[in-house]
């Protein structure tokens, strides 16, 4: 899969809106929030074009139960993923062009807190996120064709922020 970073587009920001709905209605009463998170929902930044959503639901275990619901809308269920408490889904437009993530948790997970704290880190200080952007563009171009290659390297920049971020958000 190619590593793709393209410039800032407001159709996030309504891609994002209009998903949301289809992604509520799939996953019924369960859900207590919709979070627009990842590089797409962040002002003003180069990003990979995949929505990245993070769903809050009141219960994980009863998400495995929507597999078919979120099929119908194009996800594939990915189950937890590699993280432990989490459902991941991802939908495609084709099978080399990824177009929505959604990673979801129950209410009081940490990582809700960790995704949301790094997001409104980066809005509240545009510098720094101006240089999160420009580093993965950097890493766009060494490694074009190697998306672990692209994430490791951002690993230690995001984990750094993240720390900053957490800290910044208990101040709050």
């Amino acid at each position: 899969m190619k590593v793709e970073v393209v410039p800032p587009d407001p159709a996030w920001q309504e891609e994002f809106q209009k998903e949301s709905k289809q992604l509520a209605l799939a996953m019924g009463e369960n859900i207590v929030a919709i979070h627009h998170i990842g590089s797409t929902a962040i002002p003003g930044i180069y990003a990979k074009p995949v929505i990245d959503f993070l769903i809050e639901v009141k219960s994980i275990t009863q998400i495995d139960a929507r597999n078919g619901e979120m099929a119908a809308i194009g996800y594939e269920a990915m189950g937890e993923f590699g993280l432990s408490g989490r459902r991941y889904f991802r939908k495609h437009r084709s099978s080399e062009i990824r177009t929505h993530n959604v990673h979801t948790y129950e209410v009081g997970s940490p990582e809700i807190s960790r995704h949301l704290a790094f997001r409104d880190y980066m809005i509240a200080h545009p510098d720094v996120a101006q240089q999160y952007s420009e580093l993965k563009r950097q890493l766009a171009k060494q490694h074009p064709w190697d998306i672990e290659s692209y994430m490791d390297g951002k690993d230690e920049f995001v984990k750094s922020v993240e720390k900053k971020a957490l800290i910044w958000q208990a101040m709050a």
